[in-house]
């Protein structure tokens, strides 16, 4: 039995996060409408998730051989089949339990936002007529329907495998066995696509069939494009609908206020963006349906009579039920994603203990933007987290780098034909040998020896939550790859207190003087413009004076944006979010005045 990934009835997903803090959260929350999403970089993670639930579930477990040619593929098709067919059994219990406090079914409208399923619920309720009552429960069970089991694959992150010394082909890469795993699942769910375009992996979905339409018209498997500005949408959109591959939802992600891999793009600001989405989004589908309906008819595919739809959200940073409506209502979107928040809901996502209680207590100097991550992008990451601990141990031992146990971003080729990850003590030790030897002034030097060894073993590390938490690796050192939204919550919530306050039913903000999510952004971005400039200053990056000058006329055209439409954006707090525009406008003015003082460092 499979689980139809029909629409959800709530207006919010919990987006992925990081490896292990997702990795099993549908089955924590599918049953209830809730939509979430599984990352597939991590097969060595999965696995023993597999072993884990089989043997809590008491369904009978079968490793996979490591020798198997299809062995990563086999795994993640493993793993997600079993997480279909224990979602389906939990829905099956949750329709026909009984109505009455604390049972599934209870629990499941109750979390329901305001709406017709909703009114229909109460309605119920509030029937005397026993026959009658009973005859409205039935048909509210049928229409208790699960979230989506979605999947996400970072389309950058696709090492090429290795093998005694020769390159695998093309489609043993990781990122495409992982579209190998999904695609072969019995899900029927969406695939989520994220850290930009992979040509060879996009066209690896010609393969599989789920990716087409059936005879009635129906996908069985869709594809999602986690994307930073309307142009990243258009040109992905329309490469994919070329190919006959149908984009069923674009996510918005902010480049900055986000939690894991941060994005700079450019300056540009998410209320600009969010705002030519809602200008332009039906030219986007009007163009991708064109390209995509003569591609179906030029493969011989039957064209469906009705087109299939194409959602907009947004997700990075989102805080309030307030901020939540005024994305929904203004920029007309079909739902938003939190995250974040969600770390501090032990039954939704895998915190262990010990980092359950520093993000709970966590500030703004305990989270910040580091260059841990060996993709070289910046990356949110808790400074006390024990991953980090343990590679200022490693170096304060003169021991940098991880023994590299996974090697899932293995991408590096600058020091031998066969590629290193950038964390690992073999890469580290032969990149701080070259930078010795290089005639460089020693505080250049030194910045660069510091940005070298600041890389961690997030592949594995980033399972810690995860294995920590179910007494999988007691020994695990994990990462938490937080936003900064983090420090606005304090209370380690049950999935009721964290839907609610969603929906506004409750408040679970402790920090009183939380800036806009949009405010948040545009402070964000001017830290980031002068972190940019001073690693150029010190021979760190290669930026010239245009990107910082474009840089610069980005966050002016946002300024401008939020200031013609406060009201519109930040009812009920306009006046502190017009004193906070003002004061970072004055900064962001500043920003040439900086660029000049160092264009000799940056020419």
């Amino acid at each position: 039995m499979t689980t139809f990934q029909a629409a959800t009835p709530h207006s919010f997903h919990i987006p992925v996060m990081g490896t292990g803090f997702t990795i099993d959260t549908p089955l924590r929350v599918a049953r209830y409408g809730i939509s979430s999403v599984i990352s597939l970089v991590d097969d060595i993670l999965i696995e023993k998730m597999r072993r884990f639930h089989c043997e809590k579930a008491g369904e009978p477990f079968e490793p996979i051989s490591e020798k198997a040619e299809n062995h990563r593929a086999m795994l993640i098709r493993a793993y997600l089949n079993l997480v279909d067919r224990l979602v389906a059994k939990q829905v099956a219990a949750l329709q026909a339990a009984p109505f009455e406090p604390g049972s599934e079914i209870t629990r499941y409208f109750d979390l329901l936002p305001d709406g017709p399923l909703r009114v229909e619920y109460e309605s119920m309720l509030a029937c005397t007529d026993m026959a009658e009552r009973r005859a409205r429960q039935e048909a509210l069970r049928a229409k208790a329907t699960p979230g989506s089991i979605d999947v996400n694959i970072m389309s950058k992150a696709d090492a090429d495998v290795w093998l005694r010394g020769k390159q695998l082909p093309p489609e043993f890469s990781h990122a495409s066995t992982a579209l190998r795993g999904f695609a072969t699942s019995t899900l029927r769910s969406t695939i989520v696509f994220s850290a930009g375009m992979n040509p060879r992996l996009y066209g690896y979905l010609k393969n599989y069939e789920d990716f087409f339409p059936d005879a009635q018209g129906d996908l069985r498997k869709k594809v999602c494009l986690k994307v930073s500005d309307f142009r990243s949408a258009l040109i992905q959109g329309k490469y994919l609908a070329k190919r006959g591959i149908w984009i069923s939802e674009f996510r918005v992600e902010s480049g900055l206020n986000c939690g894991g891999h941060a994005f700079g793009s450019g300056g540009h600001l998410m209320g600009p963006i969010l705002e030519e989405f809602r200008e332009q989004r039906a030219t986007l589908y009007e163009q991708m349906s064109a390209l995509w309906v003569k591609a179906l008819d030029k493969a011989g595919r039957e064209v469906p009579g009705q087109l299939p739809p194409t959602r907009i959200t947004a997700q990075g940073g989102i805080g309030t039920a307030a901020e939540d409506e005024m994305l929904l209502r203004y920029y007309a979107l079909d739902g938003t994603g939190w995250a974040t928040p969600f770390m501090l809901v032990p039954e939704v996502a895998n915190v262990d203990d010990d980092h359950l209680r520093m993000l709970s207590e966590a500030g703004d100097k305990d989270v910040f933007m580091s260059d841990s991550s060996p993709l070289g992008l910046p990356f949110w990451s808790l400074r006390r987290s024990a991953s980090e601990e343990a590679k200022r141990a490693r170096i304060a031992a003169g021991k940098p780098g991880s023994l590299c146990p996974q090697g899932f971003v293995r991408l590096d080729n600058q020091l031998g034909k066969v590629p290193l990850c950038r964390a690992s003590r073999a890469f580290q030790k032969r990149m701080l040998k070259k930078i010795d030897a290089e005639d460089l002034p020693p505080e250049v030097r030194e910045e660069r020896r510091t940005a070298c060894m600041a890389k961690a073993c997030i592949c594995k590390d980033l399972a810690g939550g995860a294995t920590l938490k179910n007494h999988i690796d007691p020994e695990a050192t994990a990462a938490v790859c937080c936003g900064p939204n983090i420090v606005n919550f304090s209370k380690i919530a049950t999935l009721e207190e964290m839907v609610g306050h969603i929906y506004g039913r409750l408040n679970l903000l402790t920090n009183s003087d939380r800036p806009h999510l949009f405010i948040k952004e545009l402070s964000l971005y001017v830290d980031y413009f002068a972190e940019e400039l001073r690693k150029v200053k010190h021979n760190l990056g290669q930026q010239s004076p245009k990107y910082f000058t474009e840089f610069k006329e980005s966050l002016l055209r946002g300024v401008a944006y939020y200031r013609d439409r406060a009201k519109d954006l930040a009812a009920g707090q306009h006046e502190r979010f017009q004193r906070d525009l003002k004061a970072l406008a004055e900064l962001v003015e500043n920003l040439p005045q900086l660029v000049e003082e160092h264009a000799g460092a940056i020419g």
